[in-house]
């Protein structure tokens, strides 16, 4: 599973933006809500550095109903303060050194009052005892401990695909390791514990999680990411497509996703949930590109505090932002349809550009995305996981919460 990028990371920063989970708020006109579960694929296109396509597929909610850890352990493990993030894996590598073995790390925040390697790393492994046999009986694993592993600096940026916390001093991560299993029957296991009957019985994003956790290269990673009044709990699915990335200039998602077509979750049919089920594209390149011969629509957008934001949430469509340059950004909102074909989840790259007036593009700041990943690496950076699901709350925030 290919490790991820500095580049990546910083993208993911500022897609972030600093906002929390449970948001319940209605559009007027339309009755729109943005509900606490949110259903994610995502196929990330590496040209830049490890020439790989990914394709995952996520669960997440800040509901311990929708993602069921135990309310009181959850409870515990926020209010802490100690613990940033707790991930369970059979990602490859989990942790450096770390091979044929699936993980539950514990990252912890450095305590300023320890000082050496010894006593920080007692300190780490002493925190993470406190919960280790809970999360243990929690999954039905019986993981022990492996080591403290301290990352600094670029090798901080190289660990676990989509959890850290990184800081000037480095990451301190208690890891535990226990015999690894076929990708396919770990999520089987793991979602019937964490994922109630009514959403795995509700089609949509988990369907196709289900489907491509039988590819040889698929891997498993529940993350769990303390916030101030709840923690952001996620289930992700991914399929690594080795050297994948550098010949593509036709991209079609559903070709990763194995899939003709991608449904919504029937678990949104009660309501109008047009942004809790999406579709995100990113392109990373180590020369200028852009977005051209889309297949489908693109909607009408306008520019709020330097993010693109759709016109209209009723209509299904992409929105490309960036639309050029190093870093691209695709993502596709449902509407008020319920599936996707796939040929309009199609696009080329390498082009002039999408069109004006013919797919209804707005011109934005195409620089403005690559300009902040260029920041201090030293300052903390708290990736937390789906990308796609902030920007769901940015979309409704700013475009409708006025």
């Amino acid at each position: 599973m290919q490790k991820v990028t500095v580049t990546f990371l910083l993208f993911t920063l500022v897609v972030l933006g600093g906002i929390s989970a449970n948001y319940a708020y209605s559009q007027d006109a339309q009755d729109a809500q943005l509900a606490t579960f949110q259903e994610t694929a995502q196929i990330i296109i590496d040209k830049n550095v490890t020439q790989n396509v990914t394709a995952s597929v996520s669960l997440q909610s800040t509901s311990t109903q929708e993602i069921r850890v135990p309310a009181q352990l959850e409870q515990r493990i926020r209010e802490d303060r100690q613990v940033t993030a707790v991930i369970f894996t059979n990602q490859d590598e989990c942790i450096m050194g770390v091979v044929d073995s699936a993980c539950i790390v514990m990252n912890i925040a450095p305590d300023p009052n320890n000082e050496g390697i010894f006593a920080i790393q007692d300190a780490a492994k002493a925190v993470s005892e406190k919960y280790i046999d809970d999360i243990n009986q929690v999954f039905g694993t019986k993981a022990t401990f492996h080591s403290v592993y301290l990352q600094g600096g670029n090798e901080a940026n190289k660990s676990l695909e989509a959890i850290a916390t990184i800081s000037d001093k480095g990451v301190i991560s208690a890891v535990y390791t226990l015999p690894t299993s076929d990708t396919n029957s770990l999520y089987e296991k793991i979602s019937a514990i964490l994922i109630p009957k009514i959403i795995r019985e509700s089609g949509g994003f988990y369907d196709i999680a289900k489907e491509l956790s039988h590819d040889e290269n698929a891997s498993m990673t529940f993350t769990m990411v303390p916030l101030e009044s709840k923690s952001r709990m996620q289930l992700k699915l991914s399929v690594d497509y080795p050297n994948g990335a550098s010949g593509i200039s036709e991209i079609s998602p559903s070709e990763f996703l194995k899939v003709d077509s991608i449904n919504r979750s029937d678990y949104f049919s009660t309501g109008f949930y047009p942004l809790n089920s999406l579709i995100q594209v990113i392109v990373l390149s180590p020369d200028n590109t852009s977005v051209s011969g889309v297949k489908g629509d693109i909607l009408t957008t306008q520019v709020v505090d330097g993010e693109k934001i759709p016109e209209s949430i009723t209509e299904q469509g992409w929105i490309f932002d960036p639309e050029q340059g190093r870093v691209i950004q695709g993502k596709y909102i449902f509407g008020e349809e319920t599936t996707i074909n796939k040929e309009s989840l199609e696009f080329s790259l390498g082009g002039t550009g999408a069109k004006a007036g013919e797919t209804n593009i707005v011109p934005g700041d195409t620089g403005t995305l690559t300009d902040k990943m260029e920041m201090d690496e030293s300052m903390v950076i708290v990736i937390i996981i789906s990308i796609a699901a902030i920007i769901a709350a940015v979309f409704y925030l700013k475009g409708y919460k006025r």
